[in-house]
């Protein structure tokens, strides 16, 4: 027996996606030439797979903001929040996203990942309570539930009906419930209906916990999220988010009308024990925070080309796995041809991001493409000229999945 033994299994997977051709974790941005183009193998190639929805990475106040922070605080704190890490950057920060998202508590955490991690751990007492999450929730929501301690209930992907069962066939002895949904999924870029969720999520005495990573800043009419679309931003509980998707930083956090969630600077792991955002990347996010308010053309900007995007693929008879959305993701029939196809978009200058089962929602095998209101009509232009060689290219990228799937999926969009 060896320690090893375990990557057996996954070893054989990343040489498969090696024999395949270039290896998605060997991919390496050479230069970046902007928020949507960089070198990669030699080669320009057009970036639709980094999530940077309102293309803020090279935004010129953010940058300055980011140089000012470093010459006046350093290049880090070295220290976490509870010890010496909160300057008066980190605390400006939580004031104005809380001004916001229109709630009066903010925690901002050194990712989006350990947000999630810490405030679903920090909030629950494994003892008494218990965490119900949706099926397609992310690995940090996962991650944060298996930190907690207490039991973990699964409901069936964007269904209130299904939590509704759920919730009522809960012991009455459970004393604390909270629900963790997202905003927008980003796996297939689908919706949740987060105002049905609040209304049972509530009805059962649970608390809502909405993770809007992929949709601040994108949904809703100032950009709040699919909450604010949905109208139920006064109904949840508990919003998460992440600064590495629309403000183009590093780091998280959770916000909340409720009091106590001050509570967590001390019950919150991994908010005592690491290391807080530096003062570049909090004034960086501050600056796209600010940009994103002043300038709600980005928004339109990126809509626009999602649209024209999605409808191109469709015209193209590609399977789509959901409404237009920031997230654009084609279905393959299965993980050969999502390698074959990955690799053949990356030799014609366009790199998107494979994603295959395990780690898919339905097992399915996809190329997901992320839209930034950075993108160009040349950028879009290249975009579909080379997703159209692809679907000439393999004859089974026009028929990937079936019609019965495509449309449960849509359904619940």
């Amino acid at each position: 027996m060896s320690l090893f033994d375990k990557f057996e299994k996954n070893a054989a997977l990343y040489n498969q996606l090696s024999e395949a051709g270039q290896n998605p974790f060997t991919v390496v941005m050479e230069k970046v030439l902007g928020p949507t183009r960089a070198i990669i193998k030699g080669r320009e190639t057009v970036l639709a797979g980094t999530h940077n929805y309102l293309g803020q990475t090279f935004e010129p106040n953010a940058i300055a903001a980011a140089k000012e922070a470093l010459d006046k605080e350093g290049t880090g704190t070295t220290g976490s929040r509870f010890a010496n890490g909160t300057f008066s950057g980190h605390k400006m920060l939580e004031r104005d996203l809380a001004d916001y998202l229109g709630m009066t508590h903010c925690v901002v955490f050194s990712t989006g990942y350990t947000a999630n991690l810490g405030a679903i751990a920090g909030l629950i007492n494994p003892a008494d309570d218990v965490v119900l999450i949706d099926a397609d929730c992310h690995a940090c929501i996962y991650d944060g539930c298996a930190l907690s301690g207490a039991e973990t209930i699964r409901f069936r992907h964007n269904d209130p009906e299904s939590l509704d069962k759920r919730l009522a066939r809960l012991d009455p002895k459970v004393k604390g419930k909270l629900v963790c949904i997202e905003g927008m999924y980003s796996m297939f870029g689908d919706i949740a209906p987060v105002q049905e969720f609040v209304e049972v999520a509530h009805r059962h005495g649970a608390y809502l916990l909405v993770d809007e990573a992929h949709s601040f800043g994108v949904y809703g009419e100032t950009g709040k999220g699919v909450s604010e679309a949905e109208g139920a931003m006064r109904g949840i509980d508990f919003y998460t988010g992440t600064f590495s998707k629309a403000l183009a930083a590093i780091g998280g956090f959770v916000a909340s009308n409720h009091p106590e969630l001050e509570y967590l600077r001390f019950s919150s792991r991994p908010y005592q024990f690491t290391a807080s955002p530096s003062p570049a990347t909090i004034a960086s996010a501050s600056a796209a925070l600010a940009n994103i308010k002043a300038h709600p053309e980005l928004r339109d900007k990126l809509w626009a080309n999602a649209r024209r995007l999605h409808a191109a693929f469709t015209q193209l008879g590609l399977n789509i796995a959901a409404p237009p959305a920031p997230v654009i993701s084609v279905l393959l029939p299965n993980r050969e041809l999502a390698f074959a196809a990955w690799n053949f978009l990356l030799e014609n200058g366009v790199y998107v991001n494979m994603a295959i089962p395990p780690g898919t929602p339905g097992k399915e095998s996809l190329l997901r493409l992320a839209v930034s209101s950075a993108h160009t009509n040349e950028d879009i232009d290249r975009l579909v000229a080379a997703y159209t060689a692809m679907a000439d290219a393999f004859e089974g990228a026009r028929v990937t999945a079936s019609a019965e799937r495509v449309a449960s999926i849509q359904s619940k969009s």
